[in-house]
């Protein structure tokens, strides 16, 4: 610990710098790191490590505030599709289900997922989905619903009930047949670095149009994480702290390093409220700068009920159709790619290894169960992981998993507890806006940091990377701009298409991939040499310096297993990733005969 740091509480995690090798003490004391794998960052708190009572729940909020605008504004724009727009206490019930949803999938995620620290939110890949299916004649809001007394709203709720848990059961069974986990063998730096980069990128536009409404605050905000997070990062505060060794005594926290998020947020909150009351913004809803007031949903916080558990089945039994399946697939689909990329960011921001094959399944298996109990319950869409919340990781570098459970508790309570969900849902889109801004920067820096392991002096690998950003930005763009460019005479084929190509994830993801393996070039100039490598290197070494193995391993079960029960030939198995990693070592030691441009 170097002397600027300070003292720091005994609970506090040593800072490991990018080349620190581990040392015998930090090995008696658990630190859970890794020597000689490559780091792009200082940890305050790593997957293992659990923050103090204090700093717990304010870690945990500040994840919730940041994926707080996707968790909000996917439900609130899908009450327009399903006729509830002027419909308020339907709103405050999808909310609260969007919650409770989020923070299942968050806990299951964390929990038996692929256990990274990852949020899991409303996606709007499944908003997409909706939109095409209410597009139809039979859905729109002027016409009439034959055959049922239901109120219109619900009967179209049930459609996106049946189609997104049909589509979920698809989901989980990609996961747990390891068919994800397959593709890894062919996933490298190349492929990662467009997809994640473009995830980022194409979270531009929401960025853009949460802060048009006021860009002063939105920029007030942004200017305010960067002040905290870079400025004052060092600066610790005098705070009154209380543990059993030492009882009542003053330490000193990084509060401006660990929280600059939620400090941003609770700020600019309070001075919009200011700036309400004294009637600075404008009072009409027609007006540049209205949605940075405080007060426009306080109807939903009065008719919101005080306590309400979704429930299977509280709407009628779910409804389904081909086409309504069809849009949910493809929707599917395009998670789960963006997942995939996901899993490797948080990997990367946390600086332990890349997630191994069962891992990788078994974290798409959890993101299917999440979105079928969302269904189930009447969500209005489906789960996914949140790059936001990886983009703040990075920012306040507490990747403790306990504080992603702990956001997941609370996501949950905010859809159990009526008013305290839309108590949160007041804060001003502008703000959330301003955050948006740095998080979603932060998810394109982490993306392009994974090509550190790349040959960049090689042409060949410049010209991939450049193709697989720009074919990731335009082509998207195009089908956007033209929805009806693509007809195959066949509508269900047209909207699979459609939603796949519009997907900018999906477009330089594929495009990095295939090129990336078959274009020639050695494995080391593709960065596939150190990569594989260092997943090998941690999957096989069993001295003390790799327990991180146990990060990725079920937890309450794998540790109580006899090893004949251990099931190497199951997908989301532990022990399947040996014969795995057996796989990346025949590809390691093939790949020296190989030459390259």
């Amino acid at each position: 610990m170097t002397s600027e740091n300070g003292a720091w509480l005994d609970h506090l995690p040593k800072v490991i710098n990018a080349t620190t090798p581990l040392t015998t003490e930090d090995e008696e004391n658990g630190t859970n790191r890794i020597n000689n794998l490559p780091r792009t960052r200082k940890i305050l708190y790593g997957i293992d490590d659990t923050p103090g009572t204090f700093l717990l729940p304010l870690f945990a909020l500040q994840q919730v505030m940041t994926c707080i605008g996707g968790v909000i504004s996917i439900p609130l724009l899908t009450c327009t599709l399903i006729c509830a727009e002027e419909l308020p206490e339907v709103k405050a019930g999808v909310l609260s289900i969007s919650f409770f949803v989020c923070g299942i999938g968050t806990i299951l995620q964390n929990t038996f997922g692929v256990r990274l620290p990852i949020i899991q939110g409303a996606s709007p890949n499944f908003l997409a989905a909706v939109i095409s299916m209410m597009a139809a004649d039979r859905w729109k809001c002027s016409a009439e619903i034959n055959g049922t007394t239901d109120l219109p709203w619900v009967v179209r709720v049930r459609e996106i009930q049946g189609n997104l848990m049909l589509a979920s059961l698809t989901q989980i069974l990609l996961g747990a047949t390891g068919v994800v986990g397959l593709l890894l063998r062919f996933i490298g730096p190349l492929t990662i670095a467009p997809t994640i980069a473009l995830v980022g990128v194409s979270l531009a536009p929401l960025a853009g149009s949460l802060c048009q409404e006021q860009w002063g605050v939105s920029i007030g905000t942004m200017l305010l994480i960067l002040c905290f997070a870079l400025f004052l990062g060092k600066c610790q505060i005098a705070v009154p702290v209380y543990t059993r060794q030492e009882r009542c005594h003053i330490s000193r926290y990084p509060v401006f390093q660990l929280i600059p998020v939620l400090l941003s947020i609770t700020t600019m909150w309070i001075l919009c409220y200011v700036l309400t009351q004294t009637g600075v913004f404008p009072s009409n809803s027609t007006e540049p700068g209205f949605q940075a007031r405080t007060d426009p949903r306080l109807h939903v916080v009065r008719d919101a009920p005080w306590f309400n558990f979704p429930h299977p089945g509280h709407l009628g039994w779910p409804t389904i159709s081909a086409a309504g399946y069809v849009g949910m697939l493809a929707a599917t689909i395009a998670s789960i790619i963006e997942s995939v990329g996901d899993y490797f960011a948080a990997a990367r921001a946390c600086a332990v290894p890349p997630p191994p094959a069962h891992a990788v399944n078994r974290g798409i298996m959890m993101e299917g169960l999440g979105c079928l109990i969302a269904g189930s319950v009447g969500a209005v869409h489906g789960t996914t992981s949140y790059s936001e919340n990886i983009g703040a990781l990075v920012v306040t570098k507490v990747a403790s998993r306990s504080v992603f459970i702990t956001a997941g508790v609370m996501l949950t309570v905010c859809g159990m507890l009526g008013k305290f969900g839309a108590v949160v849902s007041l804060i001003p889109t502008p703000v959330i806006g301003g955050v948006a801004l740095v998080t979603f920067g932060m998810v394109v820096a982490v993306g392009l940091s994974t090509l550190q392991f790349v040959d960049l002096s090689s042409s060949r690998n410049l010209m991939v990377l450049g193709l697989a950003l720009m074919l990731g930005v335009i082509l998207p763009q195009w089908v956007t701009n033209n929805p009806r460019a693509i007809d195959t005479g066949n509508d269900e084929l047209t909207h699979i298409l459609n939603v796949l190509l519009g997907s900018s994830m999906l477009v330089g993801g594929m495009a990095g991939c295939i090129l990336d393996n078959t274009a020639p070039g050695t494995t080391e100039q593709r960065g596939m040499l150190k990569w594989r490598e260092e997943r090998v290197s941690c999957q096989n070494d069993t001295s003390g310096l790799a327990r991180v193995t146990s990060l990725y391993e079920l937890a309450f079960i794998t540790r109580y297993l006899p090893n004949g029960l251990r099931c190497s030939w199951l997908p989301v198995s532990p022990a399947y990733n040996r014969s795995y990693a057996a796989h990346i070592e025949e590809d390691i030691s093939n790949s020296e005969h190989r030459t390259g441009v």
